[in-house]
């Protein structure tokens, strides 16, 4: 009986006669969940930092900011000049520091996590700066692209 119903299976599987086999499936491309890639043309990346390691997550930036400024690579100079990043004057709910990346516009394409710039522009630095970034994280980024819905200084248009 069992034998039966595996044959029976195995027919229902079968492609029909003179049917082209279906093609394998594509696997998706495996997309890094810790990517801060934006999907629209403004970008905010919001990164919780320990009270205590401010200072180290700042310094981490600012060697970032002077790389960056002294790049010739017109697409990193173009990163650049979009990019702010603000500390916010409130702690979020557990007390940790919140700084704010803004990327106003934000590059197609471009993974905007500092860390990875930083082992890509800053490969002589000393090791402890990356080192020290990582240390000051309170937890992973939250990425937001956001699409923008209301201009409040211009009259709305109909739709």
């Amino acid at each position: 009986m069992l034998a039966r119903i595996a044959l029976t299976l195995l027919a229902l599987q079968a492609p029909a006669p003179g049917s082209a086999p279906s093609p394998p499936a594509v696997p998706a491309p495996v997309v890094d969940p810790a990517a801060a890639v934006f999907s629209t043309d403004v970008g905010l990346l919001l990164v919780t930092v320990k009270p205590d390691k401010t200072a180290d997550y700042e310094a981490a930036l600012q060697a970032l900011q002077g790389a960056l400024a002294a790049t010739t690579d017109p697409a990193r100079r173009s990163l650049a000049q979009g990019w702010r990043v603000y500390r916010a004057a409130e702690a979020d709910a557990k007390g940790n520091a919140l700084y704010v990346h803004a990327l106003v516009p934000a590059v197609a394409g471009v993974d905007y996590r500092p860390s990875l710039l930083l082992d890509e522009l800053l490969a002589e630095s000393p090791v402890e700066l990356l080192t020290r970034y990582t240390d000051a994280l309170a937890g992973p980024p939250t990425r937001l692209s956001l699409t923008e819905v209301a201009h409040m200084a211009v009259a709305p248009v109909k739709k």
